[in-house]
């Protein structure tokens, strides 16, 4: 039971669902490097969010001119001008250290066991498995995959989402992605992967993925 839980979890993590709020959940490590450092700072932005409104609050209470007609007791405080200046480059360093390592993460590649080659076209891609599947003649694996127009779409399907070629990929394994365009700029983007790259022509882009 717990194992078809599991299996079902895992195969349903990366579908939009309706009036979702939020990010899809994670299913690579980058991912989860992601949703956890926005997390992370949504913490301080609410806080600095909440100081600033009440700031703001307690200024247009206290000091308006109505209330305040003549400014009395307006002063420089050194103290507070060193505090102010001090508190938000701490706050910059706390934000800074945990996302140079998930900058570092989403450009590490190691030595890879497959390699999925991807061409953007217009309205369709283009894949290719170059490393193990070897056809007839010394060519490599590939096939187009093309969207599902809504016409053609069965029930459960996901519209704008299904096509009838899909790549599959295999699990703890880490995987290299070369993607270019035959025509025009693409985007090749997986949300659930923390994946989002652009095919340009002429010019070969490359990344690594771990499911």
């Amino acid at each position: 039971m717990f194992s078809f839980l599991l299996n079902n979890l895992f195969l349903f993590c990366d579908a939009p669902e309706a009036y979702q709020f939020g990010p899809q959940d994670p299913a690579t490590a980058v991912a989860e490097g992601m949703l956890s450092f926005h997390n992370y700072l949504m913490f301080f932005v609410i806080v600095i969010g909440t100081v600033v409104m009440w700031m703001l609050y307690y200024s247009i209470k206290n000091f308006d001119s109505e209330i305040n007609k003549i400014p009395t007791k307006f002063t420089h405080s050194s103290l507070l001008e060193i505090i102010w200046t001090i508190v938000p480059a701490g706050i910059l360093v706390l934000i800074a250290i945990p996302s140079f390592s998930l900058l570092y993460s989403l450009d590490e590649l190691i030595d890879p066991t497959i390699t999925l080659k991807i061409v953007g076209h217009q309205w369709y891609w283009s894949y290719e498995y170059s490393d193990y599947a070897t056809l007839e003649g010394g060519e490599s694996l590939n096939f187009d995959s093309y969207l599902v127009p809504t016409a053609d779409l069965n029930a459960g399907s996901f519209r704008l989402l299904e096509v009838d070629n899909r790549v599959i990929l295999p699990i703890n394994t880490h995987i290299r992605l070369l993607l270019t365009a035959a025509d025009v700029l693409h985007c090749w983007a997986i949300p659930s992967f923390g994946i989002k790259l652009d095919a340009c022509p002429g010019r070969l882009s490359q990344a690594s993925l771990f499911i």
